[in-house]
């Protein structure tokens, strides 16, 4: 079963910065996109970035234009998203995702927070 896993989350202060890992068990992704998406106390879960498979071709939310760089090592089956500038509403549960066969795949998310 595909299993998808976040790591790189942790606590930033405003300014600093992280890189979030996306890595998947039993699977290769490279003829995949990937997004990621967090999702804020009381907010709804909304995309942030993400990256075509074989093109790699980008989105970005306009609220992270400028800050964040999502990239992938097909290699080494990873996406990874370089987030720069952190702002304290950048903070949540960041989640990466895939969908295949309109079947959409979440892992179980990382903590993002910033604050002084």
């Amino acid at each position: 079963q595909l299993q998808l896993e976040e790591s790189g989350g942790g606590l930033v202060q405003p300014g600093g910065s992280l890189r979030l890992s996306c890595s998947a068990s039993r699977f290769t992704f490279d003829y995949y996109a990937i997004g990621w998406f967090r999702e804020a106390p009381g907010k709804e879960r909304e995309g942030v970035s993400c990256i075509g498979s074989s093109d790699g071709v980008s989105y970005y939310a306009e609220s992270v234009k400028g800050r964040f760089t999502i990239s992938r090592d097909n290699g080494k089956n990873t996406v990874y998203l370089e987030m720069n500038n952190l702002k304290p509403e950048d903070a949540g549960v960041y989640y990466c995702n895939l969908n295949r066969d309109s079947t959409n795949y979440w892992g179980q998310g990382t903590q993002v927070t910033v604050s002084s």
